[in-house]
């Protein structure tokens, strides 16, 4: 399946947070480099009730409408415990605060004393809780790069793998001229943003490119458009290209369904042979549709074997 490296997805800090998402700082002085360890976010109304167990100090603390409420209603003394509980935790990378809300003068001068940076947003936090956990399931998503060609033919997400030379770019390059999109060439990074699915984009550096060996490298989107491209794909199908063999006897029929594990989860995956005379473009368009139906709950093979077994059943009798 070509040279596939796997690692977790990169640690961010507070400070990539703000840029990310353009947050107000409340705090001068804060720690920014604060490391942010997961995804997950965390409510504080039980810690400002007073339970103090199971508290999960490593994670992003987001304050609403609610818990600015419970906090104001507080007396001085319990707001100031309250402050302190809740910033003292050198483990916690920050607390935003949502709607644009006023931070109480308490929590910003324990905050200050501890360095914590509070940040603010004008969403309301059910949008930015979406937002940031989408943004950090992203990031700390299981990684991996692969050596391969991602297209998206008829809306599948199609990884092309195979060993050099054998027609990968050249492949996707007749796609995208019969008006399909390229999603990554040559290295593939793919992350598994929930259980068993995968998405798939370019390295940075590699945006748009295609290699064709003779020509060199390609800007698809500067040959051919911005809608030949796209920045990510969900990937659905794996065809593996081989050289033909004469000894390998190629399934014809379709009844054998196989998969190939990426990270945790298992695509379906088809071998096709190459051999000179083939349009593998065509061929991949094809298999692209057929995969929908199958999708669909909609298998051409199994078909056939039920009408072949019907009819011998009844040939029998």
């Amino acid at each position: 399946m070509g040279d596939e490296s796997q690692g977790m997805g990169k640690i961010i800090t507070t400070e990539d947070l703000i840029h990310e998402f353009r947050f107000e700082q409340i705090v001068p002085d804060a720690i920014l480099d604060r490391p942010i360890t997961g995804s997950d976010m965390n409510r504080p109304g039980l810690l400002m009730a007073g339970f103090l167990k199971f508290f999960p100090e490593e994670r992003i603390q987001l304050l609403g409408r609610t818990e600015i409420s419970f906090f104001e209603q507080m007396t001085e003394r319990k707001q100031w415990e309250c402050a302190d509980r809740l910033c003292r935790h050198p483990e916690t990378p920050c607390i935003i605060v949502s709607r644009q809300m006023e931070v109480p003068e308490i929590l910003i001068e324990v905050a200050t004393r501890y360095r914590l940076p509070i940040l603010r947003s004008r969403l309301a936090t059910t949008k930015l809780a979406g937002q940031l956990q989408r943004f950090l399931e992203h990031t700390f998503a299981p990684e991996t790069q692969m050596h391969g060609v991602l297209v998206d033919v008829y809306g599948i997400g199609i990884l092309i793998t195979g060993n050099s030379g054998i027609g990968k770019s050249e492949t996707a390059l007749e796609l995208i001229k019969r008006g399909h999109r390229l999603v990554a060439d040559d290295a593939v990074v793919i992350r598994q943003v929930e259980e068993n699915t995968l998405y798939g984009e370019s390295p940075e550096l590699l945006n748009n490119l295609l290699e064709i060996r003779g020509l060199g490298i390609l800007n698809a989107m500067t040959l051919f458009g911005a809608g030949a491209v796209r920045a990510k794909k969900k990937i659905e199908l794996v065809i593996h290209l081989e050289a033909w063999r004469d000894d390998v006897a190629y399934d014809r029929l379709g009844l054998d369904e196989h998969t190939v594990k990426i990270l945790d989860t298992e695509i379906p995956s088809i071998t096709l042979p190459v051999r000179p005379g083939r349009n593998l473009a065509v061929i991949i368009e094809v298999a692209a549709m057929n995969q929908r139906l199958k999708m669909m709950g909609y298998n051409a093979a199994k078909e056939l074997s039920e009408k072949l077994m019907a009819t011998i059943e009844n040939h029998d009798e």
